[in-house]
């Protein structure tokens, strides 16, 4: 049964996330909430985690709720689900991509589409700063206030805006040793609250 809940909620996630893998989180934030597979604290490893590792991130992303949920056969279904919608759009387009070419109609939901794709993203880009410069699951301050900002996450995200966009040196760094230089940040002064 969890299989197919797998397939299920991955499948709607690719049927209604245009615009990319960060349009994606937006539903993963809600399906946390609604299934309890994962907490918001572990999609934001999954944001971080598929940022830096070779795939789209929706994919990663959806491989790992699979993964934590069912192991690999639950990988599997997680990621088949969520790529099969666009497998099957793929398909039906190009068997008709001569006729949706010049059609005004396809144009203008296309035209419509960019907007829609716009605010996930930007509702994923506010949900993720949210997260990693607020505690917002702190039991005894939740939410966004100065009582819950994360000083370091702050300091570590000014020292990177001025080492990749002020100093002509470091801002020509390829953006993979940025990401480890986050990451040895992060495990260093244990960002995570983990216990060492």
């Amino acid at each position: 049964m969890i299989f197919l809940r797998l397939f299920y909620e991955f499948f709607k996630t690719g049927l209604f996330a245009i615009g990319g893998g960060l349009a994606t989180f937006p539903f993963l934030s809600e399906m946390a909430v609604r299934t309890g597979w994962f907490t918001q604290s572990q999609l934001m490893d999954m944001i971080a985690v598929s940022e830096s590792t070779p795939g789209p991130l929706g994919v990663n992303a959806a491989t790992y709720v699979g993964f934590v949920t069912a192991g690999i056969p639950g990988a599997v279904t997680a990621t088949v689900g969520l790529i099969t919608p666009s497998v099957i759009i793929i398909l039906v387009i190009a068997g008709f991509l001569k006729a949706f070419r010049d059609n005004v109609y396809v144009d203008s939901a296309f035209r419509l589409l960019r907007p829609t794709s716009t605010g996930l993203i930007a509702a994923s880009g506010l949900s993720v700063a949210a997260s990693a410069f607020f505690d917002t699951a702190s039991s005894e301050a939740p939410g966004i206030s100065i009582s819950t900002l994360k000083p370091e996450a702050v300091i570590l995200a000014a020292v990177l805006i001025v080492f990749t966009r002020l100093i002509p040196k470091t801002k020509k760094l390829h953006p993979i040793v940025w990401i480890g230089f986050s990451a040895a940040v992060g495990v260093i002064f244990n960002f995570g609250n983990v216990p060492m």
